[in-house]
């Protein structure tokens, strides 16, 4: 509140909504049934989990992000290489990331907390360099008027308000449109219950596979002889000594417990939590290596096409539509969008590729709809002299006609008669 506000004695305006994630950790809940405590980093460490996040950062970071502009026609556009942000996106958005490295991030941030942030580092109107931010920093508050305020923690313990527009927040799924759901909140029970199972079969492989046993005798033993039989029978029964013969005396009485049948079926259990969390990350499971049954190269193919489409296709328009909301929101940046550019992961076999672009050039009739220079742009080559024009399609109308003869002229059919 500036000065004269309060000389004249006005009220600062009340904050209306504010989410703190700090918050949510010490009075929310935060434990699973099963009874494991899950946030993002616990989550990580969940196999399926990291590689799910990891196929999708891996889909939206390798695939080209440049900045566009729209063509007079407004039919197509041009990389604009000339543009600020084109490096900023393309190429180096700070001093010590790459694109590559910046979009991974964001990914693993946005589609495990519904939130990514990114300080806009403005010149003359126009962002040079996106800094990112750590969402466990964060603090988003709504405005009366609807407008966002975030308060970052730096590194040193101070906070500082930004305004929303220097900060980047890319938002993921949401339910009040300011902010992302928490994918792993949502899927905590499965995640949860993921780690549970993991624990139980890692306990009982430790215990080498074999459950615990009765060592039974008639004599009655003092509570100092009960721990002394009991840290011996430890020792015989770990470690080095796991498999070896087990020598008893004094009348004692080993009987082993077998395994039953829920013990024998962590695999089975395993299986299906695995399954679930792909379906709560939206992840076919094929794309991280867990096919239920044997899969063909003709089903393979369409698995990773429908994970192109129903996985990384809405990532992909997502990001898009918050850089042109976000990032191009300056009035010289009119014309300009962002365009990832999915041709090279939707690459076929060569025969594939050559039937494409035989028909895109218009042989057999058709009318052509890409240029020579657009196909060999495709293929990563140089574009060749004349290669930017529209092939005339060929074989229109059947057969060529002969020309008809000039007024005068004999017609040589008259001659064969």
């Amino acid at each position: 509140m500036g000065l004269i506000d309060r000389l004249l004695g006005r009220k600062a305006e009340e904050k209306a909504v504010s989410f703190d994630p700090v918050w949510l950790d010490w009075f929310g809940s935060r434990q699973s049934k099963a009874g494991v405590p899950v946030n993002w980093e616990r989550a990580l460490d969940v196999s399926t989990v990291f590689a799910c996040i990891r196929v999708i950062a891996n889909g939206v970071a390798q695939v080209p992000l440049r900045v566009m502009k729209e063509l007079p026609d407004g039919k197509g556009g041009t990389p604009a290489t000339e543009h600020p942000l084109y490096t900023v996106l393309n190429r180096r958005p700070n001093k010590w990331m790459t694109s590559f490295e910046l979009r991974e991030t964001l990914i693993f941030h946005a589609a495990l907390t519904g939130n990514a942030f990114f300080y806009k580092n403005m010149v003359r109107g126009q962002v040079r360099e996106l800094i990112p931010i750590d969402p466990g920093c964060v603090t988003i508050t709504r405005n009366n008027d609807y407008s966002l305020t975030y308060t970052v923690s730096g590194i040193d313990g101070r906070s500082m308000d930004f305004p929303q527009s220097l900060i980047w927040h890319l938002r993921g799924p949401s339910w009040d449109t300011w902010r992302g759901l928490d994918a792993v909140q949502q899927a905590r029970e499965a995640i949860g219950l993921t780690i549970a199972t993991e624990n139980t079969q890692a306990e009982l492989h430790a215990n080498g596979a074999m459950p615990s046993g009765v060592y039974s005798t008639d004599q009655k033993i003092d509570p100092e002889k009960y721990k002394q039989i009991q840290a011996w029978i430890a020792a015989q029964v770990s470690g080095s000594n796991r498999h070896k013969p087990f020598v008893i005396d004094s009348n004692f009485k080993w009987t082993p417990q077998s395994m039953s049948g829920v013990d024998a079926q962590h695999l089975e259990t395993r299986k299906f939590q695995t399954e679930q969390l792909c379906q709560s990350l939206g992840v076919f499971p094929q794309m991280i290596g867990h096919a239920g049954q044997a899969m063909t190269f003709a089903s393979a193919e369409q698995v990773f096409l429908a994970h192109v489409v129903h996985t990384l296709g809405p990532w992909w328009e997502r990001i898009q539509q918050s850089i042109d909301v976000n990032l191009l929101d300056g009035p010289e940046d009119a014309g300009y969008y962002a365009k990832f550019n999915a041709n090279g992961l939707l690459k076929g076999a060569h025969k594939d590729r050559a039937e494409f672009y035989s028909k895109a050039l218009g042989t057999g009739g058709s009318p052509a709809y890409m240029t020579p220079n657009e196909i060999r742009a495709l293929e990563d080559l140089n574009p060749i002299e004349g290669g930017d024009e529209l092939p005339k399609p060929t074989n229109v109308g059947g057969a060529p006609t002969p020309d008809k003869p000039k007024d005068g002229a004999q017609d040589p059919k008259n001659d064969e008669k």
